[in-house]
């Protein structure tokens, strides 16, 4: 049984969860955007905040009964950040672990480093989406990716650990893409090499 068997009979053996997915339903509904307030010196853009972003999701959470929260674990070459929902029925539901890298592993690093893991793996797990920079929301223009991002998940994928970890970031980044065709060249190229590195120097396990 491979990995994908193995997730998917995982999920068809958990419990019911009836009352934690109808709240977090209900929750969804009253999610705000999370205003872009901060500046981003390196793009010259603004981006929304790990306040930002918990302001929009945690007061329609609460009045669901809904207690969230964010849990750090260090890994080799940087954390993992995992967003659980504790519902009030004794029901839970976790986001999935996000693989952030470290790149300077000092204070400031990891600070950094968690800062923005919190910040995406809250955004994924409850769905929200920060607001445009120019304040209009309603304008859809064609998705971009963004630089910052995607240089975190190459980072994340050359420092992969193991095959498992490897194909999660991968996985991540290759989502993370957008359908951008160039993008997804560089994820295939960095998975590529990092499977490459890994066989000239042996397992890491």
């Amino acid at each position: 049984m491979n990995q994908y068997e193995q997730a998917a009979q995982k999920w068809h053996e958990r419990k019911p969860m009836k009352e934690i997915f109808g709240a977090l339903a209900k929750a969804q509904k009253n999610f705000e955007s999370a205003l872009k307030s901060q500046q981003n010196p390196h793009f010259r853009s603004k981006y929304a905040g790990l306040d930002a972003c918990v302001d929009a999701v945690r007061e329609a959470l609460n009045d669901q009964g809904i207690f969230m929260t964010q849990i750090i674990e260090s890994v080799e070459g940087g954390i993992l950040v995992e967003t659980m929902f504790a519902h009030q029925s004794g029901e839970s539901y976790s986001g999935g672990k996000l693989f952030m890298p470290v790149v300077k592993h000092d204070a400031q690093g990891y600070g950094s480093a968690i800062t923005y893991g919190r910040r995406y793996s809250l955004l994924t797990a409850c769905g929200v989406a920060p607001e445009d920079d120019d304040g209009n929301a309603a304008t859809k223009g064609k998705k971009t990716v963004s630089e910052n991002s995607m240089a975190d998940y190459l980072a994340g994928i050359e420092a992969s650990a193991n095959s498992e970890e490897l194909q999660t970031v991968y996985a991540q980044a290759y989502a993370a893409c957008e359908g951008d065709q160039v993008w997804q060249a560089k994820v295939l190229a960095a998975k590529a090499a990092r499977i490459k590195k890994g066989k000239e120097n042996g397992p890491r396990n």
